[in-house]
């Protein structure tokens, strides 16, 4: 069990570094023009996912994401107690992954985020993007389950694009991401409503694909 909440920790610590270093990064090197800044933000983060799903998926099965734990935990595939271990490490390790961007780029090391992610339009693309993400993840378990570092990386890659909300998908990447007023930051009062979006999209997604798979 160490070694499955070291796994979920240093992976979505790695995670979030990525976000949010590369979205500093992207930012000061756009000139201004956010659609490139976006590219250099999307980019490497399709990129560290195919890597952090391959390196951990053996340790821990590579969640880095609540949504995803409260998929397996629906599917009886995952404890609550080891589940709710799993989402403690997810985000104490994606807040320190936004740390450690933070003394890279050389920002405040707590900076709450004043970047409003509110509306109809914000709360639909959460959904879409976390019933996606899961639907990615069950299907690609169920035709190629050694794909899932690849599809996953791809879907998240496209899924910034053609989500209203630039996809975070994730509980504990929206909860770290409200430390970074930064390119990837959201306001902490808006994180609420985020995270229960994604949920709730994580247990449709779980019912609809888990029939949709069905032997």
């Amino acid at each position: 069990m160490q070694r499955q909440l070291a796994a979920e920790g240093l992976g979505t610590f790695f995670l979030l570094a990525t976000v949010v270093g590369s979205g500093i990064m992207a930012e000061q090197l756009a000139g201004g023009n956010v659609a490139i800044a976006l590219l250099g933000n999307t980019i490497p983060t399709g990129a560290i996912l195919v890597v952090l799903i391959t390196v951990f998926g053996p340790l821990s099965g590579a969640h880095f994401n609540p949504a995803v734990t409260l998929c397996f935990w629906l599917r009886k595939e995952i404890s609550a107690r080891l589940g709710g271990l799993y989402v403690l490490a997810q985000i104490v390790g994606g807040i320190a992954g936004v740390w450690a961007a933070h003394v890279m780029f050389d920002h405040p090391l707590f900076d709450a985020s004043t970047t409003a992610r509110w509306g109809i339009g914000q709360w639909t693309g959460e959904f879409v993007a976390t019933f996606g993400l899961i639907g990615t993840i069950l299907g690609t378990l169920k035709a190629r389950a050694e794909m899932v570092p690849v599809t996953v990386g791809l879907y998240i890659t496209a899924a910034y694009w053609f989500t209203s909300s630039t996809s975070f998908a994730n509980p504990a990447v929206t909860i770290a991401r409200a430390f970074s007023d930064t390119f990837a930051g959201i306001d902490p009062a808006h994180v609420a409503v985020f995270i229960a979006v994604q949920l709730v999209a994580a247990a449709i997604a779980t019912w609809v694909f888990g029939w949709l798979l069905h032997d």
